[in-house]
């Protein structure tokens, strides 16, 4: 089913549930040839999974993943290349006693009600635990981008609650990221953060928070008219990521208290190359990239699972009460941070091959 891939010319196929013996991903139309760097996309899947610090789901797993097939001598066939990753530190008791209920703010009612059955165990394929094959893709995307074009993806942490980074875009240093147990690029604001997530762990709450990507080095020409234009794949694959409820581009919403005058990008040229004085439009214009950097939030809620108790239904109409127990993040957004570069170097590089194959270039 075409919900379960993304992507034309680079396509990504994901299968699995939270709970099943495993989970992984076909990807096709990856050219051959490319030498991949296995380590570099273990290093990705390091940054994703659960059990880093104590504001994550402390679900312990290795997430090692396999390749299956696709791959000879180091080199990609240009065949579809297969991955897998077992799954291991699932707890199926905490949910023996939820099949028959509905969580709040879960996805359980709504596949109830398309399917008529449903894996309840940690959510089964609505779960989270599905975005570690992306970020595999998605490292073998990023490769591809990078070896061809140099470009250079960037996610972080901007806001969680209230408390927002006062780092422009330009000045995030990936140095302060690394050192950093949330990707937060401020580091004096980043105890105010950290004790808000204390507070709401003791209370058994949670929060939500927004991610920024910062696209470097992307040429000028990437997506296509009307129906195929970047910023909107950009979008859907980021509203496609679980609790994502809001993603802009550029002044995004900002852009309605703006006139044209103020809200345009003007021209001019910079060593013979044509460039925007500014950068409102976040890279992309008439859906197609300006060679400027593309810059976008993702706003992610709260996560739904909570230990407070909560009033629901179960799947007779009658009314329960439910705390859920297991173990869940505090704030969503921190781990998202590494799935988000992933979806975005898959967009892009489908575009980079769309456009390839269209322009020769």
């Amino acid at each position: 089913m075409a919900g379960d891939s993304i992507g034309k010319m680079f396509k990504v196929t994901v299968w699995g549930e939270s709970h099943g013996p495993s989970i992984g991903a076909v990807i096709e139309g990856c050219p051959p040839g490319v030498e991949l760097d296995l380590k570099r996309i273990q290093e990705e899947l390091n940054r994703r999974k659960p059990g880093k610090n104590s504001f994550v789901s402390s679900r312990r797993e290795e997430d090692r993943f396999e390749v299956l097939s696709g791959l000879f001598a180091g080199k990609t066939t240009g065949t579809p290349i297969s991955v897998i990753l077992r799954n291991e530190g699932f707890k199926k008791e905490n949910y023996e006693d939820m099949g028959g209920i509905f969580r709040p703010g879960h996805a359980d009612f709504t596949y109830q009600a398309k399917y008529g059955i449903r894996d309840f165990y940690g959510g089964g394929r609505s779960s989270a635990r599905l975005t570690a094959p992306v970020v595999v893709a998605g490292a073998i995307a990023r490769q591809i981008l990078c070896s061809e074009h140099g470009i250079e993806i960037l996610a972080y942490v901007k806001q969680v609650g209230s408390i927002e980074s006062s780092v422009c875009s330009d000045e995030v240093d990936p140095r302060v990221l690394l050192e950093s147990p949330i990707d937060f690029p401020d580091r004096d604001r980043e105890k105010e953060i950290t004790l808000l997530l204390d507070q709401l762990k003791e209370k058994g709450n949670s929060i939500g928070g927004i991610v920024e990507c910062v696209v470097r080095n992307v040429p000028a020409g990437f997506g296509e008219p009307l129906f195929g234009k970047l910023d909107a794949d950009l979008a859907s694959a980021m509203v496609g990521l679980n609790a994502v409820k809001g993603f802009e581009i550029g002044n995004g919403f900002r852009c309605v208290h703006l006139t044209g005058k103020e809200n345009n990008d003007e021209f001019t040229v910079v060593d013979g190359k044509t460039v925007t004085s500014t950068n409102r439009s976040g890279g992309i214009q008439g859906g197609i990239s300006n060679g400027m950097p593309i810059i976008f939030q993702v706003a992610f809620k709260a996560t739904p699972s909570i230990s407070q108790k909560q009033k629901t239904v179960d799947i007779y109409g009658e009314k329960q009460e439910i705390e859920i127990r297991g173990d869940h993040d505090v704030c969503v957004a921190i781990r998202a941070v590494p799935v988000v570069e992933a979806l975005t170097a898959i967009v892009l590089c489908d575009h980079y091959l769309r456009h390839r194959g269209q322009c020769g270039e």
